[in-house]
């Protein structure tokens, strides 16, 4: 292994780092002559070393509220004019940042400030705050959003009221009821941006993991024909299926028994050591009289630190097979730890499932 492949990964708060911080004060000096940039320096980097990314974030947009000149409708228009200069999409969102945290008295400009900032980065983190304090009105606002001719103005009408958007706290409300959202996810149901298009897919698989007939009820009316609807319906769906969800696989066609027999389930090497990689092959033969569609999936069963284990499940492969046609499926899995999945010794079970039912089971071994 060469000393590149060894080195570690940058952190994802290094977006903001030292450098990064020497840039904003730059660049805002750049537009506004009269800016400390030493000053917002000491602030922006105190203890920066220890802070977490949106910890790093929320100092940042502190450290400009105590160095602009205020009032807050001036200071936005220098984060405005600064918003196209900063060199990094993550990194500004430190801006719609500021919004959220001094912009409330002032609920349209700092909604104009959001839809504006959000071309640049994202505002989906800042417009939560606004939700909380007054989901009625923002969500109105939001819905105007949805049929907006930028595409990322769009993406944050869904994205920005996401029940269980990961990096931020939950919104209560829309968890208990998610109907007030129904007119946003209408609008974008056919999105022909892909980025939207994954905003309003994650959005609907939020809501199947406390409402699933909800999401089931208001799809079933969306035109499967269109290929934007279709493909956000598929990507919805996805915890659904891999729960073997029957009413979710109907909707893809693959509600029914799968008419098949396993001519073979393959998991190479029985044993292996943490880093190495897993392989999974099988070959399917259609017993049914006609072509049916198969949603296959593999399910590994995780060892856990203490006793027994966990089961997780893959999307594998969507097919119609022909009546009497066999196919052949294979892949790889690397078994390597991740922040989200540790590995430990022992036997892995690995199911195959097709149409939400185990047909074949195998193994493989981490050995220490």
């Amino acid at each position: 292994m060469t000393e590149a492949t060894t080195e570690a990964a940058p952190l994802l708060k290094e977006i903001f780092n030292r450098a990064r911080l020497e840039h904003f004060a730059s660049e805002t000096a750049a537009i506004h002559p009269g800016f400390d940039g030493d000053r917002f320096l000491k602030l922006a980097s105190e203890g920066l070393d220890d802070l977490s990314i949106m910890q790093r974030l929320r100092q940042i947009a502190v450290s400009f509220h105590a160095t602009l000149p205020g009032p807050y409708e001036k200071n936005l228009k220098i984060l405005r004019a600064l918003a196209p200069r900063i060199n990094h999409g993550f990194a500004s969102i430190t801006l719609p940042e500021y919004v959220a945290l001094y912009g409330h008295d002032d609920f349209d400009l700092s909604m104009r400030a959001l839809a504006f900032f959000t071309q640049f980065g994202s505002s989906e983190f800042a417009i939560r705050h606004f939700l909380q304090k007054d989901q009625a009105r923002t969500l109105m606002v939001m819905e105007g959003w949805s049929k907006d001719e930028n595409e990322h103005v769009r993406r944050l009408s869904s994205e920005g009221c996401r029940p269980r958007l990961p990096w931020s706290f939950q919104l209560k409300e829309l968890i208990a009821d998610p109907s007030p959202v129904a007119t946003i996810l209408e609008n974008l149901r056919s999105d022909p941006a892909l980025y939207v298009r994954k905003s309003v897919a994650n959005h609907l698989n939020d809501i199947t993991k406390d409402h699933p007939d909800w999401v089931l009820q208001k799809i079933s009316g969306w035109d499967q024909t269109n290929a934007h609807s279709n493909w956000i319906i598929r990507q919805a769906l996805r915890t659904l299926i891999k729960k073997g969800d029957a009413r979710a696989l109907h909707v893809l066609g693959a509600g029914h028994k799968a008419e098949v027999t396993i001519s073979s389930f393959v998991v190479t090497p029985s044993a292996l050591k943490l880093g190495s990689a897993v392989k999974i092959s099988t070959q399917l033969t259609s017993t049914a009289s006609a072509p049916q569609k198969l949603v296959v999936d593999y399910a590994v069963h995780y060892v856990k630190k203490a006793s027994g284990t966990s089961k997780k499940v893959f999307k594998w492969k969507e097919i119609t097979l022909d009546a009497g046609v066999s196919i052949e499926l294979s892949i790889s899995r690397a078994i390597r730890d991740f922040t989200t999945r540790v590995h430990y010794p022992g036997r892995h079970a690995v199911d195959l499932i097709v149409n939400g039912e185990v047909l074949a089971q195998g193994a493989f071994e981490i050995v220490a």
